[in-house]
């Protein structure tokens, strides 16, 4: 069923962590991106899976409401569901699954399944106007970050993704909120280091940075290196934490930001492709955007950094990669599962 004067229309479900998000877009210009978010894991120092799932289970009515009325249109103008198949936490994707599975059948129109990694690339696609081009041109490369994943990868279209380098076994985000848990900062660490981090000396301590050949990466050796480190500093000074937090979280976002930005000049020099773009939640790190500004003016990058509300898991990407899937009537079954681990096709 499309409307009459033929605008697309697509309805974007988010849910493979912790966050519910909705949004509507209408011929890839987002009207509206609804998030509710889950305090509950605080308490914890990290996502518990039936916690959240439990969570996706009241929040998934209200949000797809508020997302469909913010638009200003009503469900039966609907194009299109788009949904988050994967990758991560099954209790959490199959809320959002059965959800958009349930509402597509009762409405008649096409189901579009999104790689939940592919939705995050293609943030930088998402348009706020009709006249809005601030895209980046194929092909690029993409630094993907956030507390599952690390990848370089190289972008050829929206539905041609190629993994020059990822993590082999931590990513990034991962070991960002590993080390603030052992310092005692709380859940999540990544926006507690970023603003302690602009307030320390990123040259004051010294991390293990791992030796990996290639563009892969490794984060393991580095959040050992961290433990270690603070466990013979805080058994000569209990305090140690308190007094040099600032200095600690500037050193440890300077290191993470030197082993992923050493590896991105690698792929940069590889494929000659100067256009160059970072997404994932990590991508809102003050440090790693500063870092992207100085080697877009030292090594004449074109850098492409998407807004804060495009950065963590959010609704919006998932529905610009479902446009761009609607117009190519990539459909998928109503019987297609969801994918806890996944990479892309």
């Amino acid at each position: 069923m499309e409307t009459t004067n033929n605008d697309v229309y697509i309805l974007g479900i988010e849910s493979s962590c912790d966050d519910t998000s909705a949004a509507v877009l209408r011929n890839g210009v987002l009207l509206s991106n609804v998030t509710a978010s889950q305090e509950v894991h605080r308490a914890y120092g990290g996502v518990v899976p039936e916690l959240a799932s439990r969570a996706h289970q009241q929040n998934v009515v209200p949000v797809v409401d508020q997302a469909i009325k913010r638009a200003g249109i009503t469900k039966e103008q609907l194009s299109a569901i788009a949904f988050t198949r994967g990758p991560g936490l099954m209790g959490s994707l199959l809320v959002g699954v059965s959800f958009a599975k349930g509402l597509a059948r009762s409405l008649e129109i096409p189901l579009i399944d999104v790689n939940h990694l592919q939705g995050h690339v293609m943030a930088h696609f998402i348009k706020e106007s009709d006249d809005d081009n601030h895209m980046p041109p194929y092909p690029f490369i993409c630094l993907l970050v956030s507390g599952g994943n690390s990848q370089i990868v190289k972008v050829n279209a929206y539905n041609d993704m190629e993994v020059l380098g990822q993590t082999i076994d931590d990513a990034a985000g991962e070991a960002i909120d590993k080390c603030s848990k052992v310092m005692g900062l709380g859940y999540p660490g990544g926006p507690i280091i970023d603003r302690l981090a602009r307030q320390g000396n990123p040259l004051a301590y010294k991390f293990s940075e791992p030796h990996i050949p290639g563009m892969d990466y490794s984060f393991s050796g580095l959040k050992t290196s961290f433990l270690y480190n603070l466990r013979k500093w805080v058994e000569e000074d209990p305090d140690f934490v308190e007094h040099h937090k600032q200095d600690l979280a500037a050193s440890l976002e300077h290191t993470i930001v030197d082993i992923l930005m050493k590896k991105l000049r690698m792929a940069v020099k590889t494929t000659g492709i100067k256009h160059v773009a970072v997404a994932g939640g990590v991508s809102a790190n003050n440090g790693l955007r500063a870092a992207f500004r100085d080697h877009a003016q030292r090594y004449g990058w074109t850098i492409y950094i998407p807004k804060f509300s495009y950065t963590t898991d959010n609704a919006a990407m998932i529905g610009i990669v479902g446009y761009y899937k609607y117009l190519d009537k990539d459909f998928c079954s109503i019987d297609a599962p969801a994918f806890s681990k996944v990479t892309f096709k």
